[in-house]
């Protein structure tokens, strides 16, 4: 997937704009079609960018944390109700935060779609970028995209 780009420094936050954040180090970027996030985001897909979990910080307000499964949690604005984020307690020095909450979204392209098994049948992949029918390419387990 991408590389890391260490001087690649993001900033971000919610509706209201009583919680902002700073990233950076951006691992990779997708499209997840799981249910949990398009329940959470009431959205038929979620657009995330991946950091390193020490590499972002909140640099305005706190978060409100709600464990959305046994190994989730998403962080978001309890005053608008803005997702920010997911942690994974699989992958703790990670967290993915939502693109649309970046200050600039235009700027991180997705590269890939994770859990297109859940993908709602009404909502069309228009697109070339690989597909996976889970949570997605993982070079220890070396997966394959969906055919």
């Amino acid at each position: 997937m991408s590389v890391s780009r260490p001087q690649d420094i993001r900033l971000g936050g919610c509706l209201c704009g009583d919680l902002r954040y700073r990233a950076s180090e951006l691992i990779d970027a997708g499209y997840c079609h799981c249910r949990l996030c398009q329940r959470s985001s009431g959205s038929p897909v979620l657009a995330w960018v991946g950091f390193p979990a020490s590499r972002f910080s909140y640099t305005k307000g706190e978060a409100t944390i709600f464990a959305s499964s046994d190994t989730g949690r998403r962080d978001f604005c309890a005053r608008c109700g803005t997702q920010i984020a997911f942690r994974s307690s699989e992958v703790p020095d990670r967290i993915d935060v939502n693109i649309a909450s970046l200050d600039d979204p235009a700027g991180v392209e997705p590269e890939y779609h994770i859990w297109v098994e859940s993908q709602i049948s009404w909502f069309e992949i228009d697109d070339d970028l690989p597909r996976f029918p889970d949570d997605g390419p993982d070079p220890a387990l070396e997966r394959r995209p969906a055919e």
